[in-house]
């Protein structure tokens, strides 16, 4: 099914401060990560314009699965097929290592001026990172650099919540701690309002010819105990995803563990494409979920089977609700009956307690009709996402629904 979400009126939001940042923090548990100096982290967050280009650089080179690069080599690839260049380092990382807009970019890099100018300015961004500490000598991105990319990654995704009224004020219902609705039965002295099943009650009425609401016609909704959540976030990481979809669900996925632990509930992390390239149970270390969400990259196929499988055993032995979200582009392409493996997966995940909701990422005819079988067996929900900029909300539409 499509899902709609309700965008809320935007108001003129402010950058998250210092203080904003603290106050965060101190709900979400500590960030302050080892190797990242007091200094960088202030100047992330107080936009400090210089080391926000280095963060992003960072982050966007993983996002187009580049660990290790330099500018020579860049500016080489650019030079002599500028195309194929696009396709390897993206239009982001172009536009950040030369300083031009990738448009312009491509119109002049056959100019042996601008080839110049372009190629100093690359050199110059690249000595900034290697005196920061951010790649080493041989262009290879160091833990540093991917602490610095994780704190702007985080500080990209308050912003954007905070800008659509997702940071402060609940813009879903919060979960009740008293469960979901089961059933009904009458009422009974001391019985919760916000329990009363209004229009079994008022179907009871007429049918009874009641002119008017009666204490007999009530009817309540029965409620089972609702305990701690455990939700696994499982992404896609497969050479499809490359550039602006997995940096998306990278944002979606700081949303969710920021709120589902600022919720004290639990988050865990699957990143997987041929392999599962990360497998995080699930935890309140808001600041392990950050620098792994921060890490993912894409490379080669889909196997979400695999993913399925690894989430089973994830999940806390203990009574929790158990929650599996998948996000991916495509179907899956591993294994010798990879969607009959697949389903057989969710069978074993859901004989384990667990749901399984699937987000479909500009999906195909038969990627829908396999997301609609995953989910009804997994007892889930499918959202169809065409716009990205939509997934933060409905990631944590699923989350609030669980």
């Amino acid at each position: 099914m499509r899902i709609k979400v309700r965008t809320p009126n935007r108001q003129d939001p402010k950058k998250p401060s210092i203080k904003d940042f603290e106050e965060i923090e101190e709900h979400s548990g500590t960030l302050s990560f080892q190797n990242v100096e007091d200094k960088l982290m202030h100047s992330v967050l107080e936009n400090d314009q210089s080391i926000i280009d280095k963060a992003k650089i960072i982050k966007d080179s993983i996002n187009q699965s580049l660990f290790s690069f330099t500018p020579d080599l860049m500016f080489e690839k650019m030079v002599k097929n500028y195309k194929m260049a696009q396709q390897l380092y993206g239009d982001k990382l172009i536009r950040q290592m030369t300083g031009y807009d990738e448009k312009y970019v491509e119109k002049n890099v056959k100019i042996p001026e601008f080839q110049r100018d372009m190629k100093q300015k690359m050199q110059e961004n690249f000595e900034a990172m290697q005196e920061q500490g951010l790649v080493d000598k041989h262009g290879t991105i160091t833990e540093k650099g991917i602490e610095l990319a994780a704190l702007e990654l985080y500080v990209e995704e308050l912003d954007q919540l905070q800008a659509h009224g997702l940071l402060g004020e609940k813009f879903f219902e919060k979960r009740s701690h008293y469960g979901a609705p089961l059933d009904v039965r009458s009422y009974h002295k001391g019985d919760r309002y916000k329990d009363i099943a209004v229009r079994r009650s008022i179907k009871t009425a007429v049918r009874r010819q009641h002119t008017k609401l009666l204490l007999d016609d009530m009817k309540i909704f029965t409620r089972q105990a609702k305990g701690k959540v455990s939700i696994i976030y499982g992404l896609d990481s497969s050479g499809s995803m490359k550039g602006a979809k997995i940096a998306t669900c990278k944002k979606a996925g700081v949303a969710l563990a920021f709120k589902a632990i600022q919720e004290k509930d639990e988050v865990g992390l699957i990143v997987f494409g041929q392999k599962i390239q990360t497998a995080i149970a699930p935890t309140a270390d808001f600041g392990l979920l950050l620098k792994e969400i921060t890490r993912a990259h894409p490379s080669k196929e889909t196997d979400l089977a695999l993913c399925i499988m690894e989430s089973i055993s994830l999940f806390p032995s203990h009574d929790a609700t158990k929650h599996l979200l998948l996000l991916t582009d495509a179907v899956p392409t591993i294994g010798k009956d990879p969607l009959r493996e697949t389903l057989d997966a969710v069978e074993k995940a859901v004989a384990a307690g667990v749901t399984v909701s699937l987000i479909g990422i500009q999906l195909d005819a038969a990627g829908k009709k396999l997301a609609e079988r995953i989910v009804e067996l997994g007892n889930g929900k499918f959202y169809l996402v065409e716009n990205l900029e939509e997934l933060d909300k409905i990631v944590l539409m699923d989350y609030y629904g669980c």
